[in-house]
Parts: C-alpha cells; structure tokens; sequence
C-alpha cells in the first residue's frame, strides 16, 4: 500500500499531512491478518461488479481475473466497494459454502484500502478521501 500511497502523496491526491493514518494503519497492522488465521485462498483479484456476469439462466460468470493468493475477504469487500447487484444474496450464499470469521464485515475497509488508494493515483481526489476514512475507521477500531 505504501508505493501507492507515496504516489498519491506526490501527484498531490493524498495531502501529505494525511498521509500518516494509512501509514499508522499499515505499522498497526504489519504482520497480522485481518480476522483469524487461515491459509490463503485463491482470489479473483480484480473482483467488482464489472467482472461478475449475471446469465439468463441464472448462472454467474467471472471474468478478467487477477489471480493471487491472498485472504478470502479481499474479494468479498471488492465486491462491496464497488457495488455489486444481489450483493447480500452473494454473501448469504458464500457464508453457507465457507463461514466468515466475526467481525469480518467490520475489516471491509481494510480489504478495500489497497484499491482505493490505486484508484487514488489513477482517479484522483474522491477515492483518496474514501481510503483515508476507510484507514481512520480501521484505527478507531
């Protein structure tokens, strides 16, 4: 997160006295994953609602991956942020399959800081503010 973070900052996205909650978050949580421990899963890695096509026959199509290793919750909070039709129906049908940790829609934010702060320094001012009140809300936590 960080490189990005220095990017904003210098492309003037990030002011940089804002710059200290993301990198006070990313020092609060250098070494520990969010929720608890688990094995990495393999993750979509670009999943928003643009990558998720919905079939006449009722099939879900993924498209465009970015495959990674990473923690399951990333994808999850992908879909949130970017807005994703039958959202809750989605999550109601993945908790089913594989339950979530508690608390796991409270570290949403921290799932999404990574993208927000690239659409940061791709699209400017209105992601950065999104990242750094998802940053501000993870430390209050």
């Amino acid at each position: 997160m960080l490189p990005y973070l220095r990017r904003a900052v210098d492309q003037g996205t990030v002011r940089p006295g804002e710059a200290s909650v993301v990198e006070r978050l990313c020092e609060t949580a250098a070494g520990t994953v969010p929720g608890r421990p688990e094995a990495p899963a393999r993750l979509h890695g670009d999943l928003w609602s643009g990558n998720v096509l919905w079939g006449a026959d009722g099939q879900v199509w993924l498209i465009d991956p970015a495959a990674h290793g990473g923690h399951r919750e990333t994808d999850l909070a992908m879909l949130r942020l970017f807005g994703c039709p039958h959202l809750e129906r989605v999550l109601d049908g993945y908790r089913e399959r594989a339950p979530l940790a508690d608390g796991w829609a409270d570290r949403v934010g921290v799932h999404q800081l990574f993208p927000l702060l690239v659409h940061a320094v791709l699209f400017g001012r209105s992601y950065a503010e999104q990242a750094l009140a998802a940053a501000r809300a993870a430390l209050a936590r």
